[in-house]
Formats: structure tokens, sequence, C-alpha cells
């Protein structure tokens, strides 16, 4: 069976590595290096496994820049192209996806598409009218950022949406979810086929409940700090509850990412004439606790409110990716904080090992950890790391468990 991945992001390309076990997988992308880099077997993305799976598996996996030459005989083709928030018009930019579906069409349109891209609710049901394409279907992923094969390999839950009324369509999103199950290490997998819009709610609201659990346990945090209470100890206690669970509660800047922040406001546009507190709230809540965040840091620093006084402190962003084993900066928390210390008089400087430039932005960066420690007043870490031990006096995290 011959599957056309469309996108060799961390979503793409794990999949791609995944289904070529077992199968002729084409990944296709719009960016040379990520081609080269595939097609001489290294990832173009920070993943271990994938690089692992690259370098020493036997896979059926070729990549691409020619969209003739992939989707020409293909069986499936999984779109894993961004979709990120437009912010002005209140819905992801589904443009990547629409351009893969109108090409698809073009080339092969007996091929199956399966849109991995996360949309909106309903979007599935509008394209099909749109760009007047039936066999359309949409499978929500559930992936961590630097886990994302490990994922694909041990799967939560396989979901498949596709127009369950008609049999032929529902025995395609049978056939993909077993091509899923095929390529996983795990034997019971759960397997969920139902309507493309359910499966598009499913991805929304599982991340917006991820959102709300961070968001809820960095207001228990900023309660904490502000009452002189141990958070740590607390949100110990309050874990221990079976129904609660200590995992996910590590107090952080934020939620960020690639997903979180994109995901909660999506459905937030998407509860419009729909009553709703909570889904608001948990936006609401993370530049909430940003602002509070930068606070804390212009505190230690010894920030004054006027910035015209400030530009003598010097602080210090250890790292701007997100996780562990990530070089995903889109969206971090700590971006947030540092452009609202930055906007106070401070000077800000950057140490991400990951970036090759003198600047991010309009930050300097310096890459020499030694110097960069000496030249900071304070260094805010999102997530702490051991080689800060030496200098943890002027460190500011909120990193109690030291995990992400």
């Amino acid at each position: 069976m011959k599957i056309v991945v469309a996108g060799t992001g961390y979503v793409g390309l794990s999949l791609a590595v995944l289904l070529s076990q077992n199968n002729e997988v084409v990944a296709i992308d719009v960016v040379p290096e990520k081609i080269d880099s595939i097609n001489n077997k290294k990832s173009p993305i920070r993943d271990k496994e994938i690089e692992t799976f690259l370098a020493e598996k036997n896979l059926n996996l070729k990549a691409t820049l020619d969209p003739k030459e992939a989707y020409e005989g293909a069986d499936y083709v999984i779109i894993a192209t961004p979709t990120n928030y437009d912010s002005e018009k209140n819905v992801f930019d589904t443009s990547a996806v629409e351009s893969v579906i109108s090409l698809v069409k073009e080339i092969n349109d007996k091929a199956y598409i399966v849109i991995k891209s996360t949309i909106p609710v309903g979007y599935t049901e509008t394209i099909k009218s749109k760009l007047g394409v039936e066999n359309i279907m949409f499978s929500p992923e559930f992936l961590r950022e630097g886990k994302a094969l490990y994922d694909n390999l041990h799967p939560s839950r396989i979901i498949v949406g596709a127009n369950i009324d008609d049999e032929n369509c529902k025995n395609k999103a049978e056939e993909f979810a077993a091509l899923l199950k095929e390529g996983s290490e795990d034997e019971n997998v759960t397997v969920l086929i139902m309507h493309t819009t359910e499966a598009e709610a499913v991805k929304l609201f599982s991340n917006t409940y991820l959102a709300m659990r961070v968001a809820y346990f960095n207001e228990l945090d900023t309660y904490c700090e502000m009452k002189n209470l141990n958070s740590k100890e607390i949100i110990h206690g309050v874990s221990l509850d079976p129904r609660i669970g200590d995992f996910y509660n590590n107090p952080s800047f934020g939620y960020g990412g690639y997903c979180l922040p994109k995901d909660t406001r999506q459905l937030r546009a998407n509860f419009a004439g729909v009553p709703n507190e909570l889904v608001k709230a948990i936006v609401a809540s993370n530049h909430t606790r940003k602002d509070f965040i930068a606070k804390e840091v212009l505190d230690f620093a010894g920030a004054t409110d006027n910035p015209d006084e400030n530009h003598d402190i010097t602080v210090g962003v250890y790292r701007l990716t997100m996780k562990a084993n990530s070089d995903n900066f889109r969206a971090s928390a700590i971006q947030g904080v540092m452009h609202r210390i930055s906007a106070k008089g401070v000077k800000v400087v950057v140490y991400e090992p990951t970036l090759k430039a003198d600047c991010f932005e309009d930050y300097q960066v310096v890459n020499d950890l030694n110097e960069f420690k000496s030249i900071c007043k304070v260094i805010i870490a999102n997530r702490f790391d051991s080689v800060l031990k030496g200098v943890s006096e002027k460190v500011y995290t909120r990193d109690l468990f030291e995990r992400d």
C-alpha cells in the first residue's frame, strides 16, 4: 500500500516513520533541507527515537518535493501541514491543508485523504462541499513534543472520523485505523470510528482540558506565592486523590507550544453563541499567569516601575524551548514573559544552543554558558536544568518537580 504524508514536522514525520515499517511511504514537503535529511536517513526535527529509526531501521520511506511523484498511485494521503491560529479571523489558517487537497484531487482523485492537522470543528464537512471532494477523513493526533514517535508506537487511542453512514467510507476509516495499529508496538489499543465532526471536537476538547489542568496548577502556584505557602506540598497533597492524579501538575510560566495555545483559542471561537465561562477563562488564565510571572521576575531583579531606571539590569532567558528534547520555540510561555520584562526597560539576553544566530527577534543570543551566567543578574528558566545549579541563587523558576 502506498501512503503519502504531506508535511514533515513532528506529526508528519513520526507518522511517516511509523507507517513505513509495513508500507511504502512517501513524505512530501516544500523545504528542500528536510527532504535531503530524510533521504539521508537523518531527522530534520529533534526526536531521538525518530533519529534512531531513520538510521537503524529498514524503512520503506523516501521523501520528495514533487507532488506528482508523491500523489500518483497513492492509496492514502495524510495531511500534516501547519494550521496556525489567525487571531484576526478567530480561526485556524487552513490554506496549506486546502492546497494539498486541491493537488490530490487534481493528480489522484481516487486517494483517500486523511487530515491530521488540527482544524476547527465542522471543517471537514465544509471543505468537502467547498472543494467537491468526498473521500476525506479526519484523524486527530495526540502527540507530545520530543516524544512524537513514541506516542505513535504506544498510542493512548486511535480515532478516525469519517462519513460512517457510508459503508465504503466507514470501511476505509477502519482500514486506516488498522494501519496505525499495525505500526504500533501495543496490542490492546482502543480504536474509535466516529463522524468527522465529533473527531474534530475530540481533538480540541482534549487539548483544552490539558490546558485547563496546566492553568489550574499554575493558579494554585500563584496563590501560594502570594500567600507565602509551600506550593509543592499543597500540589502533592491535592494530587494524591486518585481522581486528580499526581501527573501533569508541575507549575510553569504558562502553557505554550504547537497545540495548546491555538487549540484553546480555536475552541473558544467555536463556542461563539454557546453559553460558556470555563473555556474562555482558560485562555485568559494563561495571560494572567505570564503577567504574574513577569512581575515576580522584575521584583526579583530589583527593577522599578520606571523603565528608564532598569537599563543596567540584565535578565537571562535559559532556553526558549517548551520541553526537554524539543526544538520548538513556537508560542513558548517564556517568550511572553521575556517580552513583558523587556517592556519595562530591562535588558534581556537568551541562551538557546539550538539557535545559531547572534540574535533572536531583538534579543541578544549568548550561547557561551559561562558568559551567560556571569552577565545576568537574574536567569529565568521555565524548566530547571542541572547546569544552573552553580548559580541557583540567581535563577527564577516555578519548576517545583524538575520535570516536564
